[in-house]
């Protein structure tokens, strides 16, 4: 690896290579800046779910044999706090919201066209409460569904304010898709400005000098335009982005590149007491630093390509976004990180300026005589680490799932308050109907529809059941099923998986033969549980052998990688369940998404396996020279300052997803901070050398 980077990093560190590298730099990411921007690529309807799903397959047929060509559906949501609900104010709102002609709505239920028993049928069982069902135009990108809400929205509450007991929100498909769209367009500018400024000020307060925070913040600014443009080019060829997927790839980014970043400088520090010139200086910096940072962010960039092998869609999603990002990383930490430093120099650490000849070694602070305590009693130090992480392990047996993705919402916006109302008012079932599809044989008759809907109603977990149409041929039917509980929770899902197996069952109780199908919210969360689970297994797999073979070529030794790798995976078990003991303790999140384990296991293994590169690497420079014990303790007091610095600012980044009003991204920033803090000091400073110098042979 070296005799591909030392050329590279050699002339970039002189005088004419620094130069060119920052300008090749500048002119890239003002070229890509002026093409496409990456949010017009996002989107919030995002499908999770691969096309041989059941319940895709499902829907495809139900769209194939009964075609709708309506858009998306949505509810408006009229209640009285104080009691029954005012049926004429009510009609009053939706007047306003017709005559307002909404651009993108398609259709509103029209009450003043009803009798009124049939209006009656919108009203809650205590009458406290009406809905009234809305369709959008079909294909409105995402962000039209906000534009559409925050007008209706306007009306409908700028009319409740004027009359006496009615309130108004939007929710169902079509409210949430708008609410989500704005969460994270605020969201995300958040997001951006808490990353900031966190790592400014750590930066400032553990270096105590200006320019140090300075330049890697510039040159995390320079890689995110680059990099943010270049994911826009890949959303113009074609590569649907997640919102989600954006937010967490900010945070890897401006994580990545602070992290090698201080890798760079912490060596070319040393590196200026012993050579005049501030190219020699940064020269020799790279090459003892060059293969390692790269390295690492090739080991991030690899495990990043696994996920191509993930079934779940947004796994595969941040294989090309994550994977572009780290590509773009990786080579700016070769090029342009140590082309601002050298341009900056010795007045890059004012006012701890580092003299030629004064000083043989940059002083370590408490990891001297951490690094001597550890050498000295690895048996103690290593072994209170394994079993404090064995028993935060222990909690991983109580982790439970929340398949609600509207209860990841912040509890006063308006999609979420109008969807538990729905909820605490209607039927749970009505909020989210499973249809059944039946593909018979042979032509049915109106008797063999009845009989299987009385079937269907009597079943155990099915509230109602409503025959909704037949196709000409008499051979496709078409019912609704509402569930007599919360089609979210995992009651309704463990239900309509073992209606999957008893359906054909009562299909040939009244005489029809052929396939029955599941589509619906329900039937998809099955499938989303069923392939997060083996996609789960798959990744933990291929990762770990990834990275295993990546860290034998990088070590030359067959013994090193395993107990690198052991120790990230009993890291990252006990960060995962420490991690559920907080967010339950101190958040109230009982139950946590079923992304949340898999984001958490790649940014923790991928990014915690830096931190044990950057370790052994210098264990093995000083090897060749020294005792193991020697090369060791000379190994964690050299790397601890800045392990130590970058792990605390990594953290602190992740840390800023907590920002976000969406949970899935809360727990897992949480998750992955708390994760990396016990990477850095437990793992890397006590846990690993208690291995290596268990294992490994003086010669």
């Amino acid at each position: 690896m070296n005799k591909f980077l030392n050329p590279i990093t050699d002339w970039v560190s002189t005088k004419r290579g620094m130069w060119i590298t920052i300008i090749a730099w500048l002119v890239l990411m003002i070229g890509l800046s002026a093409g496409p921007m990456l949010s017009e690529f996002k989107v919030t309807n995002f499908q999770s779910l691969p096309h041989d799903a059941q319940s895709i397959i499902a829907q495809e047929k139900v769209d194939e044999y009964f075609p709708n060509d309506q858009g998306t559906p949505g509810i408006l949501v009229f209640t009285n706090e104080d009691g029954a609900i005012n049926v004429d104010e009510v009609k009053t709102i939706l007047a306003a919201i017709d005559a307002a002609d909404v651009e993108g709505v398609d259709e509103i239920v029209d009450l003043e066209s009803l009798p009124p028993q049939a209006v009656d049928t919108f009203k809650s069982e205590d009458g406290t409460t009406m809905i009234v069902p809305m369709v959008l135009e079909a294909d409105l990108g995402s962000g039209v569904y906000a534009d559409i809400n925050d007008e209706i929205t306007k009306i409908g509450n700028d009319t409740a304010a004027t009359l006496a007991s009615t309130q108004f929100y939007i929710t169902g498909p079509a409210g949430i898709a708008g609410d989500t769209t704005k969460l994270f367009e605020q969201a995300d500018f958040t997001l951006l400005l808490a990353t900031i400024v966190i790592i400014l000020v750590l930066l400032i307060v553990i270096y105590r000098s200006p320019l140090l925070a300075f330049i890697p913040l510039l040159a995390t600014i320079i890689v995110y335009q680059v990099a943010n443009q270049s994911v826009a080019l890949l959303g113009l060829a074609g590569l649907e982005i997640n919102n989600s997927t954006t937010s967490i790839m900010s945070i890897l980014l401006f994580a990545a590149v602070i992290d090698y970043s201080l890798f760079v400088f912490s060596r070319y520090r040393e590196e200026l007491n012993r050579y005049e010139s501030k190219y020699e200086a940064m020269k020799y910096a790279m090459r003892a630093t060059g293969e390692p940072v790269f390295f690492a962010g090739g080991t991030v960039f690899a495990a990043m390509l696994v996920l191509f092998f993930a079934d779940f869609r947004d796994y595969q999603n941040f294989a090309p976004v994550f994977g572009t990002a780290i590509f773009v990383i990786m080579i700016a930490s070769v090029t342009l990180v140590p082309a601002l430093f050298t341009l900056f120099g010795r007045k890059a650490f004012w006012p701890k300026v580092p003299k030629y000849g004064q000083e043989v070694e940059v002083k370590h602070g408490i990891w001297a005589p951490i690094a001597k305590f550890v050498v000295n009693r690895p048996g103690v130090s290593g072994g209170v680490v394994a079993i404090l992480m064995a028993i935060m392990s222990l909690n991983v047996f109580n982790l439970e799932f929340e398949f609600d993705t509207v209860k990841a919402f912040p509890e006063d916006l308006p999609s979420r308050v109008g969807y538990e109302i729905v909820e605490s008012k209607f039927d749970k079932g009505e909020l989210a109907p499973t249809t059944l599809l039946v593909e018979a044989d042979d032509k049915v008759d109106q008797t063999q529809i009845d009989a299987l809907t009385s079937l269907l109603s009597a079943e155990e977990g099915i509230a109602s059941a409503r025959f909704q149409g037949v196709t000409d041929d008499m051979q496709k039917l078409k019912y609704s099923l509402a569930l007599n509980m919360n089609p979210y929770s995992p009651e309704a899902i463990e239900y309509v998986e073992t209606l999957r197996t008893i359906v054909d069952e009562l299909v040939g109780e009244v005489n029809i033969a052929g396939d029955t199908h599941l589509a619906g919210i329900t039937a998809k969360l099955v499938d989303e549980r069923d392939v997060n689970n083996s996609d789960i297994i798959k990744i933990v797999i291929l990762e770990t052998i990834l990275i295993l073979v990546l860290l034998f070529f990088l070590t030359r030794s067959w013994k090193m990688p395993l107990y690198m790798m052991a120790t990230i995976l009993v890291s990252y078990v006990a960060a995962l369940g420490f991690g559920l003991f907080l967010v339950d303790v101190l958040f109230g999140y009982e139950a946590v998404s079923t992304r949340v384990p898999v984001y958490a296991f790649i940014f923790l293994v991928a990014l915690g396996i830096d931190y044990n590169i950057i370790l052994v690497s210098r264990f093995l420079e000083e090897r060749k020279t020294h005792k193991v014990k020697d090369a060791l303790e000379i190994a964690i007091r050299n790397t601890g300052g800045v392990i130590s610095s970058a792990g605390i600012i990594l953290a602190a980044t992740f840390a800023a997803l907590t920002t976000m009003p969406i949970a899935d991204l809360f727990v897992f920033g949480f998750m992955v901070a708390i994760g990396i803090l016990m990477d850095t000091f437990l793992v890397r400073g006590m846990l690993l050398p208690a291995l290596i110098l268990l294992f490994e042979k003086d010669k």
